[in-house]
């Protein structure tokens, strides 16, 4: 979703990936960001699936509502796990809208889908229906006020109906400790030195979902805890994952990394060099991604 993006804050969260957003802050490059949410999408693609499956659903949901949905990962998910549903997508950013509705189409579930441009840090939001299940994957942390936000989400589902908040550890990891042999350890530097600024953009990532929601009227059914440890082999699509990610870190990092290590770190990211992250056999994907589900009552 992307007011700002939401990603600067994971990859994919919005990257999910400097900001996958909805409504937020600075306004990333939708095309990089577009092809990190499409990569988080198809590498964690079996853990999504496994979340959708877990809902604390009383009934199948007809009619579904995705917040900050960027390039439609959940949106397909979501009409994956629930066949007779249909999904209202909602971004601020027209980009992402537009690739959805070409998967969409390729799919051929178009008919199944309804796009909706909207900033959800707005007080008021357009008509979205009164949706059985609302969905928002790594977007609450980038709304301005999501006591705000939980409160329209209250007002918007149907009585019953369930809200799912998914959201993220933080950036995924995805060398080992001792890497690169020439600055081991650099990873965690590089995410050590975004620490400031994630604290000043997106201070609700990382936050305890559940006072919130029931702050908000809401009523938590489950919260659970989604381990990802995808080992490189297995996809060649981590290399580029890792790429992605490493990039847009690399952008807030730089200023408060050593020569050394910025000069390690591009390497890794130069794609034609002999260090070349994507020539490396020993990356993985590790992080976790947390989710809360609240029925209204």
């Amino acid at each position: 979703m992307t007011r700002a993006h939401q990603h600067t804050s994971h990859p994919a969260e919005g990257g999910h990936h400097p900001e996958h957003g909805h409504g937020g802050h600075r306004k990333h490059d939708d095309a990089g960001q577009a092809m990190i949410l499409d990569l988080d999408a198809e590498v964690l693609a079996e853990h999504i699936a496994s979340i959708t499956a877990w809902l604390p659903l009383e009934s199948e949901p007809r009619r579904i509502v995705d917040l900050g949905c960027g390039t439609g990962a959940g949106t397909f998910a979501l009409l994956d796990r629930f066949p007779g549903a249909h999904v209202t997508a909602v971004d601020t950013s027209a980009g992402h809208l537009r690739l959805l509705r070409e998967k969409a189409h390729a799919r051929g579930v178009e008919g199944r889908v309804r796009t909706v441009r909207a900033d959800l840090d707005a007080r008021h939001w357009p008509d979205l229906g009164t949706p059985d299940l609302v969905w928002a994957s790594a977007s609450m942390h980038h709304m301005a006020r999501p006591d705000r936000a939980l409160t329209n989400v209250h007002e918007l589902l149907a009585p019953g109906g369930l809200f799912a908040v998914v959201e993220l550890s933080g950036f995924p990891r995805f060398l080992p400790a001792d890497a690169p042999e020439s600055r081991p350890g650099l990873e965690e530097r590089a995410h050590a030195a975004t620490e400031s600024f994630h604290a000043e953009h997106v201070p609700h990532r990382g936050a305890d979902w559940g006072p919130m929601l029931t702050a908000a009227g809401f009523t938590v059914a489950g919260e659970r805890t989604v381990t990802v440890d995808i080992e490189g082999k297995h996809s060649e699509a981590v290399g580029r994952y890792a790429h992605g990610s490493l990039m847009r870190i690399r952008d807030v990092a730089a200023p408060a990394l050593s020569p050394e290590d910025l000069t390690a770190l591009d390497e890794l990211l130069d794609t034609d060099g002999p260090n070349s992250i994507l020539r490396r056999d020993d990356l993985a994907v590790r992080t976790e991604r947390t989710v809360w589900a609240a029925h209204r009552a």
